[in-house]
């Protein structure tokens, strides 16, 4: 069989990532993730170009959805193999893939009633994608492996997983393939992430593939200083404050909730910030606070001291959960200006969409986003100005103060993707910007051809490539 690679998400576009390697008689696909860009969400939909149940085995680089979130139709279809990843990631995809089913069934069913109620079908199927029981159902597939332990995955294919540094449990995978008496190095970034952030150790670096697949979300720009960030992040509250509004923080419950709390706490420990009630709205979020701490030895060494000298960033003053939708509902109600933090992190869906509906119109209220925002999703809508924006149904101008914070990404930026890149000595045969919108992978492609004389490639969503 000849040795092939095709490109079936993150390519050319930031979610979905999917990448299935033939090789060996076997097939294997590195991540199976959600398409969350609005445009694109029909591929969610679309038959598997190849049988499930053809493929052998899945390598999972981390649980965020655009990277797991499509398991669960991978597993209903008849893929019946083992799903690779660490123990940190395992743990944190079965709460991802059940609440993920949850919203799934919430959607649908909402939906259903609207457009039964407007007279009018949507442009998906009214039903949900998976169902809760369809992403249970993924978890006894889970085999979680030890970072820098090769472990076999296929007849003559060995795979390796390094610590990517971006959230916990994160990995970048190297495969080692074997066929017709060649060797192949094949190195799949998965999310990079930063040097010198809080909780997690830093990314690992590579010296020696022949492919290189490396993501390029934040390709072309630099992160601002995280200082600068967690200023803004104080004067939003004391504006907020101030103005009578209530600070709303759309934020992914995986990392990023976990960092938003950790320089919650550190202001109010430096006096930087007032005293206001903190909501972590995200059930999903509390029970990665328990993974973090289940995984302390993945922490970084600060992090590490910081727990044996018994502070946890998840307990401060004014910190309160609401587990219950009743306690979400009744966070509307709270008197004072309250900080709210719910996902999603791209507001394509759960609890941070009632609060939008309660704030966005609120010229006192502030908006403040953590994350990144991919095109077509209402957070990117509201980031870039678009005013009235549909939330639940119904169109709400867009009066509310829009701030972002760019630091507080868990994504490398330029100059740090350019460093996971350069260590790579000699330069790989070939390098595949993937992962992130199109635009932003062909400068970041320019700039790795500037710099060496490289083979860089940006693969369009389809594209299928030899290795022989």
């Amino acid at each position: 069989m000849e040795m092939k690679l095709r490109f079936l998400g993150g390519a050319r576009n930031v979610t979905g990532s999917k990448y299935l390697l033939e090789a060996n008689g076997a097939r294997l696909l590195v991540d199976c993730g959600l398409f969350q860009e609005w445009e694109l969400k029909g591929r969610n939909w679309a038959p598997f170009p190849v049988p499930p149940s053809s493929i052998e085995a899945v390598l999972l680089t981390h649980a965020h959805l655009d990277h797991c979130g499509l398991l669960p139709r991978l597993v209903r279809d008849g893929f019946r193999g083992r799903v690779y990843c660490t123990d940190a990631t395992a743990e944190i995809a079965r709460i991802m893939l059940a609440d993920a089913g949850h919203l799934q069934e919430e959607d649908a069913e909402f939906k259903r009633h609207r457009h039964t109620r407007e007279g009018r079908r949507g442009p998906y199927p009214d039903v949900p994608l998976y169902t809760v029981e369809d992403g249970r159902a993924v978890f006894p597939l889970f085999s979680p492996v030890r970072y820098q332990e090769p472990v076999p995955v296929a007849d003559g294919i060995e795979a390796t997983f390094y610590d990517a540094g971006h959230v916990l449990g994160s990995s970048s995978i190297k495969l080692q393939v074997r066929q017709d008496g060649q060797q192949r190095t094949l190195l799949f970034s998965g999310d990079v992430g930063r040097w010198n952030r809080p909780f997690l150790r830093d990314p690992t670096l590579f010296h020696q593939a022949d492919y290189v697949l490396v993501e390029s979300t934040y390709g072309d720009r630099l992160h601002e200083d995280s200082g600068h960030d967690v200023q803004l992040l104080a004067d939003s509250i004391v504006q907020a404050v101030r103005d009578g509004g209530n600070l709303v923080i759309p934020s992914f419950a995986l990392e990023r909730a976990q960092e938003v709390l950790y320089y919650l706490d550190r202001l109010l420990m430096e006096g930087r910030m007032p005293a206001i009630q903190v909501w972590l709205d995200s059930p999903m979020a509390l029970e990665i606070n328990d993974v973090f701490l289940h995984h302390a030895e993945l922490l970084d060494e600060e992090m590490q001291a910081m727990l044996r000298r018994g502070h946890s960033p998840f307990k401060f003053p004014g910190l309160k959960t609401a587990v219950t939708a009743d306690e979400s509902r009744a966070i509307a109600h709270a008197k004072g200006t309250v900080a709210i933090i719910a996902g999603s992190g791209m507001c394509t869906g759960g609890r941070i969409k009632h609060h939008l509906v309660d704030n966005i119109s609120r010229p006192e209220s502030v908006i403040l986003f953590v994350g990144y925002q991919a095109q077509g999703t209402l957070g990117r809508q509201i980031l870039d100005g678009q005013s009235p924006v549909r939330v639940l149904g119904q169109m709400h101008e867009v009066r509310a103060r829009v701030v972002q914070l760019h630091s507080f990404s868990a994504h490398a930026d330029r100059d740090s993707l350019l460093r996971w890149v350069s260590a790579l000595q000699p330069a790989p045969r070939r390098v595949f910007v993937t992962h992130g919108e199109s635009g932003v992978a062909e400068r970041f492609a320019a700039l790795l051809r500037g710099r060496s004389p490289v083979d860089v490639s940006v693969p369009a969503y389809g594209d299928v490539v030899s290795l022989s």
